[in-house]
């Protein structure tokens, strides 16, 4: 800042008092205050500090639109594009004992419901990976509390992730909506809030630019290609119907509710339908321990 030509103005400003309407020091006064903050204002920036996290007009899930998306399974090897093997996920070190076996991808593999044919999956096979882990080291990254939408909701202990399992829709390029849950993070990456969050795009990399993995079973259903272009938002258990993703798995939210186990959040609402019927098959399932 500088504060000469300000003192000047005011300087000015006194030499001319006999010509201003001012006829006391103390109006004088207040004119020579609201000439300097003028002054002010023109040298220095206007900073507008955000009272919200997000602004009044955007949505609370916002759709990422055009997003290059690949397919991955349980059990899947390290290669070229797939720099770890996904025996494991960021959140579970025996993904593959979890899940009950290795997710075969061949669609001769597969049968009806979405699932391999030698084995009734123990987890929701309708799975998913995004950029993003919000624990590192066993601890709580400092940016979640501020970045993840629900995270005062589903918060329980330092370390222990709010986005594990979380559900997400999934819209291919023909308007066919699925649903899946978060169960690790990539492609790539796991650091990138900024695109899962906010509204950059993915990063590039050696799948294209590839911003969602997506299951066997995700595929399936919504005809996809093993690289592929689909839109996704995240969404509240509440608001998830009934389908094909709502039948198996110990981490299944519709499991748990219909085992009355509880939800990971207590906190979170189950979907208004009711529990499922005879005709509604729900799965062999693990209670959580």
């Amino acid at each position: 800042m500088k504060p000469f030509p300000i003192l000047l103005g005011i300087l000015f400003a006194a030499s001319t008092l006999a010509q201003t309407p001012y006829d006391s020091s103390a109006e004088f006064e207040r004119y020579a205050r609201m000439l300097r903050e003028k002054a002010l204002l023109k040298l220095e920036p206007q900073v507008v500090i955000p009272t919200a996290n997000r602004p009044l007009n955007r949505p609370k899930y916002p759709w990422r639109n055009n997003i290059v998306t690949t397919t991955f399974w349980i059990g899947e090897a390290a290669s070229a594009n797939n720099p770890v093997n996904n025996h494991a996920s960021c959140w579970d070190l025996n993904w593959s004992g979890s899940y009950g076996g290795f997710d075969n991808p061949d669609p001769a593999a597969r049968r009806n419901g979405f699932i391999p044919v030698n084995f009734l999956p123990k987890q929701n096979p309708f799975y998913c990976a995004l950029p993003y882990n919000d624990v590192t080291r066993g601890t709580t990254k400092p940016e979640a509390r501020s970045v993840i939408p629900w995270f005062n909701d589903a918060f329980e202990r330092d370390g222990q992730s709010v986005c594990r399992d979380r559900w997400i829709r999934i819209r291919s390029r023909g308007g066919k909506d699925c649903y899946a849950q978060w169960s690790d993070c990539g492609p790539f990456r796991t650091d990138h809030w900024q695109y899962v969050f906010g509204d950059e795009r993915p990063k590039p990399n050696l799948n294209q630019g590839a911003g969602l993995d997506v299951s066997p079973a995700v595929r399936d259903y919504l005809t996809l290609s093993s690289t592929d272009v689909t839109d996704w938002q995240f969404v509240d258990f509440k608001d998830v119907p009934r389908g094909p993703w709502s039948m198996y798995g110990d981490n299944n939210s519709f499991v748990q509710l219909a085992h009355h186990v509880p939800l990971r959040s207590a906190k979170l609402e189950p979907p208004k339908t009711s529990a499922p019927t005879p005709q509604q098959p729900v799965g062999p399932t693990v209670l959580l321990k």
